[in-house]
């Protein structure tokens, strides 16, 4: 779940519960404003944390994963963010105007990768090869291509190794295409699978409308 809207289901649980516990210390029990004001935050931060565990309790049963696993792929996630945000700078930093579509592309799918495993943890493990080998590949390459890019004055070896490093890149942007369609895989496979049923049932459908016209 988006971050920023579990808070909000979780602030919008706790609110009402630090009201109700202000209220009854108040009126009820005959609490001094200090005392009920007390237990009302008590109660309010008690029932966030409360909601707290219950959700992620939730979200980690949805994707069938641990509290073991899930921070794992939280910790490689997070490095991964580290290492997207140094590809982008590099990106952006090449001036070599052929190229762009091909950094576009690489910038597109290395984020696609991204958003998806942080919505779906569990697709970690079919992009492993993405987050523990070419990404670093290819944040290491862009940022060397980006410095001797911006080298004033180009010789003949320069342009070859910066012509090389182009060509590796697009290799690598391949690769990485590779990777989320093997990440998208199963969901192919289920909805080729829709796509049969729907054509079987069809089929089915369009037979029978046959027959019956023709018993007419």
């Amino acid at each position: 779940m988006n971050p920023f809207l579990a808070f909000i289901i979780k602030m919008f649980i706790a609110v009402p519960s630090t009201i109700t516990v202000w209220l009854v210390s108040f009126f009820t029990f005959d609490q001094t404003f200090l005392l009920s004001s007390g237990y009302s935050i008590l109660g309010g931060g008690l029932t966030f944390f409360i909601s707290s565990l219950y959700m992620n309790h939730l979200f980690l049963k949805k994707h069938h994963l641990t509290r073991k696993e899930y921070n794992y792929i939280k910790k490689n996630l997070n490095e991964a963010n580290k290492k997207l945000s140094r590809l982008n700078k590099a990106l952006l930093s090449i001036r070599h105007i052929p190229s762009l579509k091909q950094r576009v592309d690489l910038h597109r799918l290395t984020k696609k990768i991204y958003r998806l495993t942080k919505s779906e943890p569990r697709r970690f493990y079919l992009a492993e090869r993405f987050y523990f080998s070419h990404l670093d590949s290819v944040v290491e390459l862009s940022e060397k291509y980006a410095l001797l890019s911006s080298q004033p004055r180009k010789n003949s070896e320069l342009e070859r190794s910066l012509h090389e490093t182009r060509r590796v890149l697009e290799e690598l942007t391949e690769t990485i295409e590779k990777d989320l369609y093997k990440m998208l895989s199963n969901d192919i496979d289920d909805l080729h699978f829709e796509i049969d049923v729907a054509k079987n049932s069809n089929k089915n459908v369009n037979d029978t409308r046959f027959i019956d016209q023709n018993r007419r």
